[in-house]
């Protein structure tokens, strides 16, 4: 039951993003709160459906994107990958791996999504992705970060209390 609450929370995170967060624009970029909800929930100590989060994220943003669906599989899987081998070596600074996560996280989406554009024909440089649209959505990404870590450890805490 305590598993059910990623389907409204992440459709929830959708249609903000969707909707808000994806006006909020510094130069070309914007921040995906997606990628920052799954980091931090997958940097929680008791969460164990951190796979079924990206999955469920997966299938959610591929409706409203015009990217396939297995760029995001292979972007929000790497970020859950990132994050489970961060939390188990970096369990003392969990800020600082949210941190890392978020960053190492954004630039490989980004890359994974010049990747399968290119392939698909769209004439994009490669500095003029990554200076006008990936720079500044990390640091959209990275100023998101710490309030959605707040929020998301909070749930977490209240889902998955600590046993005793």
């Amino acid at each position: 039951m305590r598993n059910l609450i990623a389907f409204p929370l992440l459709l929830l995170a959708v249609i903000l993003q969707s909707s808000v967060i994806s006006q909020i624009k510094l130069i070309s970029g914007s921040a995906d709160l997606l990628l920052v909800i799954l980091a931090a929930w997958t940097l929680q100590e008791n969460v164990k459906t951190a796979w079924h989060w990206a999955a469920i994220a997966c299938l959610l943003t591929s409706f409203v994107s015009r990217l396939p669906w297995f760029a995001f599989a292979l972007g929000y899987v790497t970020v859950v990958y990132l994050a489970q081998a961060l939390q188990r070596r970096v369990w003392q600074a969990p800020l600082l791996a949210m941190f890392s996560v978020t960053f190492a996280g954004t630039l490989a989406l980004h890359l994974i999504s010049f990747v399968v554009l290119r392939l698909s024909g769209a004439p994009l440089a490669f500095n003029d992705a990554f200076g006008l649209i990936t720079l500044p959505s990390l640091l959209l990404n990275m100023l998101l970060a710490i309030p959605v870590y707040t929020f998301i450890r909070d749930l977490a805490r209240w889902v998955n209390p600590p046993e005793e």
